[in-house]
């Protein structure tokens, strides 16, 4: 039924019902979630009292397809349950994440990762040191053993970051997943979450043509806040740490300068 067929049958008030109703249509036809919600024409001759079961049903649809379409985050290898019942503080997922054209403060183009900005809660080696040499820090790079082979070198990437260990140096309690992970492009896309509150960090790896014929590109960083405790520097220090244990030249975050 239209909104005017509405209003005309059951006046104004009606018309919130009608915007649930279709609302509820909306999410069933959008979402996999809600494919066993079932939307009806409503017929022309409801009572005003069948009318509110209709908006009742209405509702209760809607929020039941909603809460499936958006399912609490959650990572399986947390080291606790103890702080489920908290309100979590993840923040959104950053625009501008992945391998894009940047701008220097010269004004000149080149290809990396996202520049960090001004808080002390992030790591890039593609920010240039001489723009930013609180957050830059080096590249990684792979063995010469594994020559060219840049998949070779994000599988292994892949089995370090596997191994992680969450909780370690009391950061990442939450746990982590890898998001993305193309070996054939050079890119790896992790989140790790604190225990507490839930804070997300997005940890990026990539390949980039002309910054190193075995360089790993290299970015961490909070979503929420300004000071994040050391978390994205002890992070990087345990993976740099793991992958010099294979070959591996990773410095990490030198302290003293960071």
């Amino acid at each position: 039924m239209s909104l005017g067929g509405w209003r005309q049958l059951f006046g104004t008030s009606a018309v919130l019902v009608w915007i649930i109703h279709s609302s509820v249509a909306l999410v069933g036809r959008t979402t996999p979630e809600a494919k066993n919600v079932k939307v009806h024409e409503i017929p022309e001759n409801l009572s005003r009292r069948e009318m509110f079961g209709v908006g009742v049903a209405s509702v209760f649809g809607f929020l039941t397809a909603g809460s499936l379409a958006n399912p609490a985050l959650a990572f399986d290898n947390k080291i606790s349950t103890k702080y489920d019942d908290r309100p979590k503080q993840r923040g959104s997922k950053p625009s501008g994440l992945g391998v894009l054209a940047r701008t220097d403060i010269t004004g000149e183009e080149y290809m990396g990762l996202k520049h960090c900005g001004a808080a002390p809660n992030c790591f890039c080696s593609t920010d240039k040191l001489g723009d930013d040499s609180d957050h830059s820090i080096p590249a990684w790079t792979w063995p010469q053993d594994l020559g060219a082979d840049k998949e070779k070198a994000f599988a292994q990437l892949t089995e370090v970051i596997n191994t992680y260990e969450p909780g370690q140096s009391n950061v990442d309690g939450g746990g982590f997943k890898i998001m993305t992970n193309d070996a054939k492009k050079g890119y790896i896309y992790v989140q790790f979450e604190s225990l507490k509150n839930g804070y997300i960090d997005d940890l990026e790896l990539a390949y980039i043509d002309g910054m190193g014929d075995r360089s790993v590109q290299v970015r961490s960083s909070s979503r929420l806040g300004y000071l994040d405790y050391g978390v994205n520097a002890k992070r990087l220090n345990y993976i740099a740490k793991a992958l010099r244990t294979k070959g591996w030249d990773a410095k990490g975050v030198d302290l003293e300068t960071h």
